[in-house]
């Protein structure tokens, strides 16, 4: 086939047909866990209906998606956080073209002070087993169930809750 002999003559067709199909925007978010099993919560400014959430962000062209977290997480919070697993991606409903995903993240330094960023009002450490959770957006409440879950996997010592 001409294609396989010379393979370029497709560039231009791939460079058309790239231009029909919608560009995606792609949001990431850590549920961060410190050495005590407390999660990290945070209040947004720009999330009027569920200002409570999980740190993160949208992801820069030529960025990996746990990049974005570990960046947006730094400077949010300064917290330095490392990737431990992904959890889960979804197709948010009320942008057409855009994805999150969400990761399981723990602390690296344990000594670090938070000092938040000015996209954020407020922070708390809660233990997802006895506190009360505030409302969270759809797909941040699931990330966070998916990865108290996680943590509850068989080596883990945290049974899993009923959120």
């Amino acid at each position: 086939m001409l294609l396989q002999r010379v393979p370029w003559i497709g560039y231009p067709a791939q460079a058309l047909y790239r231009l029909t199909r919608p560009w995606v925007s792609v949001g990431a978010v850590g549920a961060i866990f410190n050495e005590r099993g407390e999660l990290l919560l945070v209040e947004h400014v720009f999330h009027p209906l569920f200002p409570w959430g999980l740190p993160g962000g949208w992801m820069n062209r030529n960025e990996e998606p746990d990049e974005t977290v570990r960046r947006e997480v730094l400077e949010e919070t300064h917290l330095r956080v490392e990737i431990v697993k992904p959890l889960m991606i979804a197709r948010t409903t009320f942008l057409p073209a855009h994805l999150d995903v969400g990761y399981l993240c723990s602390v690296i330094d344990e000594t670090s002070e938070i000092h938040l960023s000015s996209e954020l009002l407020s922070y708390q450490w809660i233990d997802p087993l006895t506190a009360k959770l505030p409302p969270l957006g759809r797909f941040s409440g699931k990330v966070v169930r998916l990865a108290i879950a996680e943590r509850a996997a068989p080596g883990n010592t945290i049974p899993v809750p009923t959120l």
